[in-house]
């Protein structure tokens, strides 16, 4: 598999679970058809073959998913050498069998196994079934049930060895961008409107990765990898550097999720930096499940100073009651809807009720993706206090940042 990357990979979330589910129903189904008591799949990895999935109702004990036994002590290499038939009606017909501690363990009075191969032709397993009593009516048509469920099982298997490759591909990536912060960090500014110069600068980072990718892709696979935290506030540590060399009182905002900051890990970064000059903006990617560990860290912020802001408003998952209960200093409207608002009325309401509701509660309304004179001077019509866009000035670096504020 090329590195599509994980998020393309990996479709719908229940995409693999529903993988493992019809490997678990083709395991149910052939052990029920021979009348034997296991069936598993198992992967070989560095001499061992680790059980992927199980269908053993009541020897869960016994038997489990991620369990491992040493190849030495079960039949697949012995089957696959040819030393072992593929069908044993009795383990006591066979010599070797007896010799081998699977056997005793169980124990295994009769067995049938087919190997399962990787899409390069390699062995990746066994689809095997097994009983603690000998069956006598084995025979090569059940060899042919199992080899039938074995590559029915096969197609789903190659899906999830793709996704596994995908995920390590990632996990390499992500890795590779967190040690050798192959990174930059672009400024965007924020200025109030009808003046000419920011009073703060959006950090926004940009990933040095061949092709391009856009950054909400890299923090995507990030995420679906388990190290969206860390590649987050490797970012932000990266760009709260770049403060020192703004000018004061202008501020900086960086981007944080709602998981980072609930992991409480932030105020380390924040530590012996002027917090009134830090707006943390509040980024979402998916609906906030649990409020209170990640209220109580915003609260612990906000009160050293630091400012929040609500991103993407009237986008995504920033709606209303998310804004009730974060109390932002700062509501970021999304560009879906700053985009032609000159001409949308329906738009023009909307940004209206969101100008007087930040109003009320003493919040600063910015407008993100301004673009045209027409749409600037509309929102400073509806209100509006602060706007970026690429008419204002696009993502730079710090030298050009500075510029604005040159005599």
């Amino acid at each position: 598999m090329t590195m599509q990357w994980l998020g393309e990979a990996i479709g719908p979330k229940t995409s693999a679970v529903g993988s493992h589910d019809f490997v678990d129903l083709a395991l149910k189904t052939v052990r029920e058809h021979l009348e034997m008591e296991v069936a598993y799949l198992s992967e070989f990895v560095d001499g061992h073959a680790i059980f992927r999935a199980v269908s053993a109702p009541g020897l869960e004990e016994m038997i489990k998913p991620g369990d491992s036994r040493a190849l030495s002590d079960i039949y697949c290499q012995h089957i696959l050498d040819g030393r072992l038939p593929n069908v044993i009606q009795d383990t006591h017909d066979e010599p070797l069998a007896l010799t081998i501690p699977i056997t005793h363990d169980i124990p295994v009075r009769s067995h049938v196994s087919v190997p399962v191969h990787r899409p390069d032709g390699s062995v990746y397993g066994m689809f095997c079934c097994l009983s603690p009593r000998p069956n006598r009516s084995l025979n090569d048509r059940d060899l042919k049930v199992m080899h039938t469920f074995s590559n029915v099982a096969k197609r789903q298997l190659h899906a999830d060895i793709d996704l596994r490759h995908a995920r390590d591909m990632a996990h390499a990536a992500i890795d590779n961008f967190l040690n050798s912060r192959n990174y930059d960090i672009a400024l965007q500014p924020i200025i109030p409107i009808g003046q000419a110069t920011p009073c703060g600068f959006e950090a926004l980072c940009r990933f040095d990765s061949i092709p391009y990718r856009p950054p909400n892709l890299w923090f995507d696979d990030a995420r679906l990898v388990g190290k969206d935290i860390d590649l987050e506030l490797a970012v932000i540590a990266r760009a709260l550097g770049l403060l020192k060399h703004l000018p004061e009182p202008v501020y900086l905002s960086v981007n944080a999720s709602p998981v980072t900051i609930a992991s409480g890990r932030l105020s380390a970064l924040f530590a012996g930096l002027p917090a009134t000059r830090i707006v943390l903006e509040v980024t979402e990617h998916e609906i906030v499940k649990d409020y209170v560990p990640f209220a109580a860290e915003l609260h612990s912020l906000v009160q050293t100073g630091i400012r929040v802001a609500i991103d993407d408003v009237g986008a995504g998952y920033s709606g209303l009651s998310h804004i009730l209960k974060t109390r932002p200093s700062l509501i970021k409207l999304d560009m879906e809807l700053v985009r032609n608002i000159d001409r949308d009325t329906a738009q023009q309401s909307m940004v209206r009720g969101l100008a007087h509701f930040a109003a009320s509660t003493t919040a600063s309304l910015v407008a993100e993706g301004v673009e045209t004179a027409a749409e600037l001077e509309t929102l400073s019509t509806l209100g509006v206090d602060l706007a970026q866009g690429y008419l204002l000035g696009r993502p730079s670096d710090l030298k050009a940042a500075q510029a604005w504020f040159a005599v």
